[in-house]
């Protein structure tokens, strides 16, 4: 009788024992889902890469209006963008409205339009992006020399492209550039990269 005390003392404890193994293997389980509810929702589209829509015809023919692109918000961490990356930015500061243009002049470089040419530190830049031939030279119509974090941006579409040729863009610094745009993923007929 004694024994079968000790053994249903001892049965209890070790029920007791799975329960609390169990529920702390669910609590486990439901730590790793909320971390990753949080990595997903907050630090990959802050810090790895998110999509950004463009919004309007100023970088026909390369991008569309509504064409959704996915931005890698990694890469500038390591180096600068370089000549002819597209890229989001956010123009205004504390402002949540995003612009997609690409790198034309580079950090120290003197930018030049001069009728339909763009001359960086007085050397006519080859480049076939361009839809039309530029009208409007804005502030690039003088010499123009950037900072050392600051980009000349344009649209590709330069007839309706409202870019770092208006004074109200200017030149971008670099803090503004959120990502370098990688790839189309809307609409799903043109998924896939572009130049």
């Amino acid at each position: 009788m004694e024994n079968d005390v000790l053994e249903r003392d001892g049965m209890e404890t070790e029920l007791k024992q799975d329960k609390k193994k169990k529920w702390r293997g669910y609590l486990f389980e439901a730590l790793i889902y909320i971390s990753l509810c949080i990595i997903c929702a907050v630090v990959i589209p802050n810090y790895v890469a998110q999509r950004a829509k463009v919004s309007g015809p100023s970088m026909e023919n390369t991008l569309f209006d509504g064409d959704n692109v996915l931005v890698d918000k990694i890469s500038y961490r390591f180096h600068n963008p370089k000549r002819f990356d597209v890229v989001v930015f956010y123009p205004y500061e504390g402002d949540d409205e995003h612009f997609v243009k690409r790198v034309i002049g580079l950090p120290g470089e003197t930018i030049q339009i001069i009728g339909p040419d763009i001359y960086i530190n007085g050397e006519l830049l080859e480049e076939k992006y361009g839809k039309d031939p530029i009208h409007y030279q804005g502030i690039a119509a003088n010499p123009l020399t950037l900072g050392d974090d600051e980009f000349f941006l344009m649209g590709d579409n330069r007839e309706v492209s409202f870019d770092s040729r208006y004074e109200d863009i200017g030149a971008v610094h670099k803090r503004a550039i959120d990502g370098k745009a990688i790839l189309r993923m809307w609409p799903i007929k043109d998924f896939g990269t572009f130049k």
